[in-house]
């Protein structure tokens, strides 16, 4: 069973993970807790919105309570999902979210924010999987086709160096967005 340190990382496994039958990404889902002996289980279940199976993901709910969104899970790294695939959406997010903010005026800067909030709380979990008195995350981190391949693309981005920078200029393009437009 799959084991999630919050629903807020259990939700972004869920969008990682496509449809079997037809490859589409929306799901109606429907969400309960189960009790399985000592663990809770959050159960999700629902439709695929374009061909109809039914998708069901049961995750092993973490027994600390986990920190508020954006953040994902605590200070130890994800089990479910791999440094390259939370490298690829906060790579995704900040992409798109920089697009928007060139092609919007600065009143209205506000509204993606949250985006930005969600990219460097994806770059904050590449972090936790860089060992201590290491520089980079480990190739033995990756446990996704999709994470291993970005890795193999180029393993020097996932340096301590390089992500500490990726953070920093989000973390500065979120200043700017609260210095320029209140929501």
């Amino acid at each position: 069973m799959l084991a999630a340190r919050s629903s807020f990382e259990a939700h972004l496994y869920m969008d990682l993970h496509r449809c079997a039958e037809c490859g589409a990404g929306d799901c109606d889902r429907q969400h309960r807790l189960e009790q399985y002996g000592d663990d809770l289980v959050a159960v999700y279940e629902g439709a695929c919105r374009q061909c109809g199976a039914l998708r069901r993901f049961e995750f092993r709910m973490a027994e600390e309570i986990p920190p508020p969104p954006p953040a994902f899970g605590g200070p130890e790294p994800s089990q479910i999902i791999d440094p390259g695939e939370f490298l690829d959406v906060a790579f995704r997010i900040s992409e798109s979210t920089g697009l928007q903010l060139l092609n919007s005026p600065e009143s209205e800067h506000h509204k993606l924010r949250d985006s930005m909030v969600y990219c460097i709380a994806a770059y904050e979990e590449v972090l936790k999987f860089i060992p201590l008195g290491q520089d980079a995350v480990p190739v033995t981190s990756f446990t996704s086709e999709a994470g291993l391949g970005r890795y193999r693309q180029d393993p020097g981005k996932f340096s301590r160096r390089l992500i500490d920078i990726y953070l920093k200029n989000a973390r500065a393009v979120l200043a700017d967005i609260d210095h320029v437009s209140s929501p």
